[in-house]
């Protein structure tokens, strides 16, 4: 299919990629024209200026930036996708974002008979580059159907929420679970060194029993060597926790943990380590 692909950071620099390498004629864009470049060297696919240049005459457009003021840029300024799209082509937007801007999304698309699904994605760079990503959707089923054999080129699990913002608002679920998860785990693992023991061992233990979770598989040797350099942003994470407590204040949720954490993340920022992984929590508990 003719596909354009909006954003490479470090997801959507692997994503594009699987699509490439599955067959698909890839135009990209970035706002670093430099990533955009290297990214045409890397792969097989070319470059355009502008997401409206970027999407003319494509199947499907993907979009992975950072924020809603960065997804309205891309996709509804005077140079963004929809303006070069065409009728009943598809947006599928990976960016964790707002449902509220999901569901502006959906009904820009539709005035315009395009398709739209909102699908951010979990799974970190790791699951990006591997081809291992979880998929959460909002939006129409037929237009699901569509997308879905497009999106597993490069997930493990693709999954429709329900009608448009869905996807976020699932995002915002597995946001929540996992700030309180890697407290937990940056608590126990600073404990089991303060109390003599193996950390490793411990980890090698407790993972096979209700412990268990994927921050633990993938998290704890790193943060028992006290490396950070990698992985998903403090920055991106205190971004993700602000668009659930919006959405909480709204649904009349409590947030009493996540609150916590966020503030914990803030200390880590304060410490020089917004780019660090999330996992550095750990570095709150030594001092």
């Amino acid at each position: 299919m003719k596909i354009a692909f909006i954003g490479l950071g470090v997801m959507g620099f692997p994503m594009a990629g699987h699509l490439a390498n599955a067959g698909h004629e890839i135009t990209v864009y970035n706002r670093t024209v430099e990533k955009a470049s290297l990214w045409a060297k890397t792969y097989s696919g070319s470059t355009a200026i502008t997401p409206k240049i970027a999407s003319k005459e494509c199947d499907v457009v993907f979009v992975c930036v950072g924020n809603d003021d960065d997804l309205r840029s891309v996709v509804l300024g005077d140079e963004g996708a929809l303006h070069g799209m065409k009728a009943n082509s598809i947006l599928v937007d990976h960016t964790t974002a707002s449902a509220n801007v999901a569901r502006e999304l959906f009904t820009a698309c539709s005035e315009r008979s395009i398709g739209f699904i909102d699908a951010p994605v979990s799974g970190g760079q790791q699951g990006a580059e591997n081809g291992q990503l979880t998929v959460m959707c909002g939006g129409d089923e037929g237009i699901f159907r569509q997308a879905e054999p497009i999106m597993d080129c490069y997930a493990k699990q693709i999954s429709l929420m329900g009608p448009a913002g869905s996807g976020q608002l699932t995002k915002m679920v597995n946001q929540i679970c996992i700030a309180g998860l890697v407290q937990g785990l940056a608590e126990g693992l600073q404990f089991a060194e303060n109390a003599g023991l193996d950390a490793h061992k411990v980890v090698e233990v407790i993972s096979k029993g209700a412990a268990q979770s994927w921050q633990m598989d993938n998290r704890h040797d790193t943060m028992i060597k006290g490396e950070y350099e990698h992985g998903f942003a403090v920055d991106w994470m205190r971004k993700d926790l602000g668009i659930c407590f919006n959405e909480a204040r709204g649904n009349g949720s409590q947030l009493p943990v996540a609150a916590l954490v966020d503030q914990f993340y803030a200390g880590v920022q304060s410490d020089g380590g917004g780019r660090w992984d999330t996992s550095s929590l750990k570095t709150r508990l030594r001092k």
